[in-house]
């Protein structure tokens, strides 16, 4: 039995797209995303996930009455779906240890900087890059991590660098990111503990 996989989102879906693209070409071949979860409504992460016959759901945590609810409605989806490993790609929400302490070792975040720099709470998105260039630093890269109650702060699984050049803006360093590591670290980490969690039959 594959794992079943749900992809939590929050926009565009880039990396979404990533795992999607490394399920077709055999590269994520012990697991399959079976649901994307967004908790925005016009996220094109969604449109993706259509488009390619995934399953989708939105969970608004405004709506649900705040994160107590918002996290009871995403363990309902888990359960109905009968997920397995859960991949943060671009969600935007710190998820606490209610909910993280139900999946020990089946959350995986990509984290856009070399953990343990340019992390924790406040960063994301473009905010971290344009912290490692405020800071000078020659190279940065992305990190693939099991999800815990502390943000960013689950055991690293894989990391790559990426070279910072001396013109960098933070789209243009952000876009350089994904492209030499997101995209290719997190569909490896997501076969891998895919792979893993086939063999435990989880």
């Amino acid at each position: 039995m594959l794992t079943r996989i749900a992809v939590f989102v929050s926009g565009g879906g880039t990396n979404l797209q990533a795992l999607i693209d490394a399920q077709k070409s055999g590269v994520l071949k012990s697991g399959k995303i079976e649901l994307v979860v967004s908790d925005a409504q016009d996220a094109y992460a969604l449109t993706r996930a259509k488009e390619n016959g995934i399953a989708t759901a939105v969970a608004l945590r405004k709506k649900l009455g705040g994160q107590a609810g918002f996290e009871q409605e995403l363990l309902r989806l888990m359960e109905e779906h009968n997920i397995d490993l859960i991949i943060l790609a671009g969600f935007m929400r710190i998820l606490t240890e209610n909910f993280t302490s139900r999946f020990p070792e089946r959350i995986l975040n990509v984290h856009p900087a070399l953990i343990p720099s340019f992390c924790g709470k406040g960063y994301y998105g473009l905010k971290v890059h344009e912290a490692a260039l405020a800071y000078g630093v020659k190279v940065t890269g992305a990190t693939v991590h099991y999800v815990n109650e502390i943000p960013d702060g689950g055991q690293i699984l894989l990391q790559k660098a990426v070279e910072i050049l001396p013109d960098d803006t933070p789209e243009v360093l952000q876009r350089r990111v994904m492209e030499q590591a997101e995209w290719i670290l997190l569909p490896q980490a997501a076969e891998m503990v895919s792979h893993k969690l086939m063999q435990q039959g989880v």
